[in-house]
């Protein structure tokens, strides 16, 4: 049976000017699975369960830290109803924080990690914790959030870049020691044409001629990096660029769906509607 997924939208969760919202959740059977139009970092502090990610499950337990792109759908499941928990610390964060993040930075390897967060060319990721380095990090953010006083704005956000300077840390350890880091990195050139190359009529079997991956295999690597089958990849791809230039320049709603490979106004519209919530006139009369 298919499951039913419900979008989760920061407006519920950031509140004022706000660009991030850190909860801990004791986990259950009735939370829906989801996605969500923000990103998510998130700590599993107690316990044992499941995390259903896209057609995946994945057994978790205390340690493990999972970093959740827009779109992704996924819930986590304690393990049993027999009382024992499954305790997770969110970090939620704004895709309108990441321009201050980025200024943060000043080695360009982290610039270049930043820039591909928030393009969303980063999959899904999971990793258990080293010394508790998380986790001590994790605690100090929603003892920020929890117990606000003066500054904590500015306390969350450098507690969150170092959070993600950990992470790049972690996934550059993780491709050090993994063998097939040249087919990973074909993967993530393919990600990045898509990304580039919004207004062509693409295939799966167009992608499969110009990766050198099999029509199968790509499907299998789509669903391991972003949790989505390609072509929805694709449709997110399309929004995420078309929402930019909604904001950013005054061309009409016709003109920015052809740029983003749409012929049809009515389609583009359908799309766009149900993946951010909005049309986009009402995305661009928003802020």
């Amino acid at each position: 049976m298919k499951k039913t997924t419900e979008t989760l939208r920061g407006n519920y969760f950031f509140k004022q000017d706000e660009l991030i919202h850190v909860n801990r959740n004791d986990e259950n059977f009735v939370g829906p699975f989801h996605d969500h139009d923000f990103l998510e970092i998130a700590y599993i502090v107690e316990g044992e369960g499941f995390h259903h990610i896209g057609e995946s499950v994945q057994k978790v337990r205390k340690g493990e830290l999972f970093y959740l792109p827009i779109g992704i759908s996924h819930v986590f499941r304690p393990k049993s109803t027999s009382g024992q928990k499954l305790v997770v610390i969110n970090c939620l964060f704004s895709h309108s924080l990441m321009p201050k993040l980025i200024a943060f930075a000043s080695e360009k390897q982290t610039v270049d990690f930043l820039w591909r967060m928030r393009d969303g060319l980063l999959g899904n990721y999971s990793v258990r914790d080293r010394n508790d380095r998380f986790e001590r990090l994790f605690q100090s953010m929603f003892e920020q959030y929890s117990t606000p006083a003066p500054g904590c704005e500015d306390m969350l956000h450098a507690l969150l870049f170092q959070l993600v300077v950990e992470l790049h840390r972690s996934m550059s350890e993780s491709e050090k020691t993994d063998q097939s880091l040249p087919k990973e990195a074909a993967f993530q050139d393919l990600l990045h044409y898509l990304r580039n190359n919004c207004e062509q009529e693409l295939t799966l079997s167009h992608l499969a001629h110009l990766s050198g991956f099999s029509a199968r295999h790509l499907q299998r690597l789509f669903h391991q990096h972003t949790g989505q089958s390609w072509f929805k990849y694709w449709q997110s791809v399309r929004v995420r660029r078309s929402s930019e230039l909604l904001l950013r320049t005054s061309d009409k709603i016709q003109h920015i769906a052809e740029a983003v490979g749409y012929k049809d106004i009515h389609s583009f519209n359908t799309v766009f509607k149900r993946l951010t919530g909005l049309t986009p006139s009402q995305y661009r009369k928003r802020d």
